[in-house]
């Protein structure tokens, strides 16, 4: 079989519209941009917040009150199962290991051990954070949970 003999699905390959090539192509004068006004011009994106002269939405409703949200801590987790299947026997685990692993995208957040899943391998893990099973269950095999930075 050759290149010239693989055929194309119908419509597959949309033709480009040509803008601004006389009334006949359906686009000539304005161009599909209409008369007059911002979005006739070149650069002009209409916005989210814009709502044609209405009291926008986010002046109308009230304010109030205080939000913690952007003050607190996101950490990255990682199940007890999850170190189970990616390190052998007596392996250090700390960030940089699991950044390694793959079990965490980045290294920017502090990690946190949860407790879902089994551990049968003795471990030293050294991260920010444990949940109080994910600690129960590294020492019950054998495996010691210290507190690091990350």
């Amino acid at each position: 079989m050759d290149l010239y003999q693989v055929a194309t699905e119908a419509g597959r390959q949309r033709r480009r519209r040509r803008i601004g090539r006389g009334r006949g192509s359906g686009c000539g004068k304005t161009s599909g941009r209409g008369h007059n006004g911002c979005g006739q011009r070149a650069g002009w994106r209409i916005r989210g917040l814009q709502e044609g002269g209405q009291m926008p939405t986010f002046r109308v409703l009230p304010k109030r009150g205080f939000s913690n949200a952007q003050f607190q801590t996101q950490y990255s987790t990682v199940n007890v199962g999850a170190l189970e299947a990616a390190f052998e026997n007596g392996a250090h685990v700390t960030a940089q290991a699991l950044k390694k692993a793959g079990l965490i995208r980045h290294l920017r957040d502090p990690v946190k051990i949860l407790g879902d899943g089994t551990l049968t391998k003795r471990l030293v893990v050294d991260v920010a954070k444990y949940s109080k099973a994910a600690e129960q269950k590294i020492k019950a095999a054998g495996g010691e949970a210290r507190i690091g930075t990350t």
